[in-house]
């Protein structure tokens, strides 16, 4: 019997009908059986980063939940678009907030990302940004194969949102077992 993997899916939009929303929802359909997935605690209530409430407060309640979140997960699986070639504000702040902590919550935390946009690049400019944000806050980043979701509208039903592309669901499954096996290599310090 294999030890249960509990990943975190951080999902960097926060539009109710966003491609990416609904990629997240069909995860667990294309998961291996030891990976649970696990929905993070919402990014859209923190505010900007400021030193200032740092300072003053410490830090706001969602981002130790979510820091507390990223520290329980055996891995943490982003799945988000891109917005003007880089990450959304949204993603961004939390990023900024934890990089923030002490107890490094991404330190040495298995990562992956996978994105959707309405475009043919399917956010490949956003995941550069993302793992130059990953690599500085030493986090294990995951490599290939890489998911990027491109001309989203025609992968998904119109009405549902449900991702009927095949190729897509064929890939995204092989992401998260090799993601699933990536986890367990550094877990084992190989």
């Amino acid at each position: 019997m294999t030890d249960q993997l509990n990943v975190l899916v951080i999902c960097g939009s926060l539009r109710k009908g966003s491609y990416n929303a609904a990629l997240t929802r069909a995860l667990p359909g294309l998961a291996p059986s030891e990976m649970k997935l696990i929905t993070a605690p919402s990014i859209e209530s923190l505010p900007l980063y400021n030193s200032d409430i740092q300072e003053a407060s410490g830090f706001p309640k969602p981002a130790e939940g979510l820091a507390a979140a990223i520290r329980a997960a055996d891995g943490v699986l982003f799945v988000t678009p891109e917005y003007n070639w880089s990450m959304p504000g949204g993603l961004k702040n939390a990023i900024d907030w934890l990089s923030r902590m002490k107890d490094q919550p991404f330190k040495e935390k298995p990562v992956a990302i996978q994105s959707c946009s309405q475009g043919p690049l399917g956010g490949a400019r956003m995941q550069y940004h993302w793992r130059m944000s990953m690599t500085f806050l030493n986090a294990f980043i995951f490599g290939t194969p890489e998911i990027f979701v491109g001309n989203a509208a025609s992968k998904f039903d119109k009405t549902t949102l449900e991702l009927t592309d095949q190729p897509t669901k064929d890939i995204v499954q092989k992401q998260l077992a090799a993601f699933a096996n990536f986890i367990k290599r550094m877990k084992a310090g190989a």
